[in-house]
């Protein structure tokens, strides 16, 4: 019974009304088409969904339709998803192919005249995909607005889904894309690529559901399976570069090198078998393979980690398990055919969510070597920067080191010759004095005095250039003896009062020579001026240093008459200053000397 196509309003399903053929070799001319037997679709048990060995088939099917109104009327033909060719024929005497110049991809207009009655052949050529159906449908030409619309805009939960997923992994993407621009490492490239690859599997798919036009095909035959392949490239190198597998693990670069090589050779035969031949099964064959590839590397990365117990490696791993579990759920769902009645049972909701998360785990390893490696950069460069410092302070030791042996030979030097040579001056100058007794001659006795007084100097000095002598006790037994020595026979009573245990410091020569000076000039302006009877040297152990007392019992000291050329108290005050020692000079008793300076200062 033919359909009357003035009878449809909106779209009416040809299913019971169409007849198939399938032509095996998909050479045959469709004259002898013609002649072949036709059976009903409905007994198609294959028409929801071609299997993969008869994607290369040619299908026709056979309807008649008919008009019985007055007018001419205009439908749409739609056989179902997804073919390359669909071509329509008008049957009587001869075969009469309609134009397809005004129709839509995937879709054909049918026009027949006021009391026409036909019957119509429909070639169809299955596109090389996994998926398709024959559900044949003729929709009004008023009502096809409409329908578009509501196809296109619809959108089911898979999609919304997908949608959603597409959203998280180009975040991802932006975020590998930042940390690249900011650490220039490849693997935020690779990774970036990688993830990019399964983003627009996702969001094509989503995109391309429900449409029928040439990108659709292309997508759907060729597009998908060369992201595919492109994304396990980028996988790869990701990995080899993530893992520094060229000095980690040399055998395990060299498998995933040649697995590239691999992957790009199957790439190549796939696009020639694609574009240069009708077959599909080596395609579907190419594909699966490339398939249980992906599927082999994740387990061997998941095998490889419980091996070597790598952080690194674990992330890689944890991020394989996740796509390999719930690759394995979507294929069990596949196997057994289940009706996708709602997302949870669909394949391609696990597929996504093996991915999305296998990405996540990736991207908390990038972010963890990324940290380690900070962190790893900064501890290299403290560690340059102390062996620098290190090399540079050994370098100071040993100047201070060699200044110091400088200064002990000059001093034994000074000591073995210039002491020598002073002493016998002294001596000569001594024995000239005795045997002039009667008759003194006053150039010798300064010459005697000047001797004495440059001796006492140069030992001074020497004292000071020694290292031996760089410590707290040595200064004070010096200025000691120096004290005791220089008010004998002065009439001036010396009193020393030291602490009987002195604290271990060292006094390098600079200060113990400038302590001693002020101290010298001290007991020089006290014979000199303060007609005192008394002198008094203490040190006292403060909380946080040393003090160093020099108390006379004389006159005191007038500020306001002190000469104003006078540079014996300038002297005294610039030598504590250059070694960071506080000076004070009053009246107390006589006059107080007070030198103060810190133990850390020392």
């Amino acid at each position: 019974m033919a359909l009357d196509m003035a009878s449809i309003t909106e779209d009416s399903s040809l299913l019971l009304k169409t007849q198939l053929f399938i032509d095996s070799n998909s050479n045959m001319p469709i004259a002898d088409v013609l002649k072949r037997p036709f059976t009903a679709l409905e007994d198609f048990k294959f028409r929801k969904r071609i299997p993969p060995n008869l994607v290369s088939f040619s299908y026709y099917l056979k309807m008649a339709v008919c008009n019985n109104s007055d007018k001419a009327i205009t439908t749409y033909f739609y056989p179902g998803s997804h073919y390359a060719q669909i071509e329509l024929y008008k049957i009587g005497q001869q075969p009469i192919k309609i134009s397809n110049a005004t129709s839509f991809d995937g879709y054909r207009k049918l026009t027949l005249a006021a009391g026409e009655h036909c019957y119509v052949l429909v070639y169809l050529k299955p596109l090389k995909f996994e998926f398709n159906a024959i559900t044949p449908l003729l929709i009004n030409v008023d009502f096809f607005p409409h329908y578009k619309l509501f196809v296109l805009g619809h959108k089911s939960d898979m999609q919304i889904f997908s949608l959603v997923l597409s959203g998280i992994l180009l975040m991802m993407i932006l975020f590998m894309i930042t940390n690249l621009i900011i650490s220039r490492k490849t693997e935020f490239l690779y990774n970036a690529l990688y993830s990019l690859c399964m983003f627009l599997l996702i969001i094509l798919n989503a995109y391309v559901a429900r449409t029928t036009s040439y990108f659709t095909q292309l997508y759907y035959s060729y597009f998908d399976f060369f992201l595919l392949v492109a994304g396990t490239i980028f996988y790869i190198s990701f990995t080899r570069k993530f893992l520094t597998t060229k000095i980690n693990y040399v055998l395990l670069d060299k498998v995933l090198k040649y697995g590239e090589r691999f992957i790009l050779l199957l790439l190549g035969i796939y696009t020639y078998f694609h574009f240069f031949t009708q077959s599909y099964m080596p395609q579907f064959y190419l594909e699966n393979i490339m398939k249980f590839m992906i599927l082999a590397i994740g387990i061997a990365f998941i095998y490889l980690a419980l091996q070597q117990h790598n952080r690194l490696l674990n992330y890689i791993a944890a991020g394989n398990s996740m796509l390999v579990l719930f690759s394995a759920i979507s294929l069990v769902i596949i196997w057994l055919a289940i009706k996708p009645g709602s997302i949870y049972v669909s394949a391609l909701f696990y597929y996504y969510i093996g991915i999305v998360l296998e990405l996540t785990f990736f991207l908390l390893g990038l972010t963890y070597k990324n940290k380690y490696e900070l962190i790893s950069g900064i501890k290299e460069q403290e560690a340059l920067k102390q062996a620098a410092e290190k090399k540079e302070f050994e370098t100071q030791i040993a100047i201070i080191k060699a200044q110091q042996e400088e200064r002990n030979r000059i001093s034994a030097d000074m000591h073995d010759d210039l002491g020598a040579g002073m002493t016998t001056i002294s001596l000569y100058s001594g024995l000239a004095k005795r045997k002039l007794i009667d008759n003194p001659i006053p150039e010798i006795e300064k010459i005697s005095s000047a001797a004495n007084e440059l001796l006492v100097k140069m030992n001074a000095i020497i004292w000071s250039m020694s290292s031996s002598n760089d410590s707290l006790k040595n200064m004070i037994a010096y200025i000691r003896s120096y004290a005791l020595e220089y008010f004998e026979d002065t009439g001036i009573n010396c009193k020393i009062d030291i602490p009987d245990k002195l604290p271990n410091i060292e006094v390098i020569g600079e200060i113990r020579r400038n302590v001693f000076l002020v101290v010298k000039e001290a007991l020089n302006n006290i014979l000199k001026h303060s007609k005192a009877t008394d002198v008094k040297i203490t040190l006292v152990r403060v909380n946080d240093g040393l003090k160093l007392f020099i108390q006379d019992n004389g006159t005191g000291i007038n500020m306001e008459k002190i000469r104003p050329f006078g540079n014996g108290l300038k002297n005294m005050k610039s030598r504590t200053k250059d070694i960071d020692i506080e000076f004070s000079i009053e009246n107390k008793n006589g006059t107080l000397i007070t030198l103060y300076r810190k133990i850390s200062a020392f």
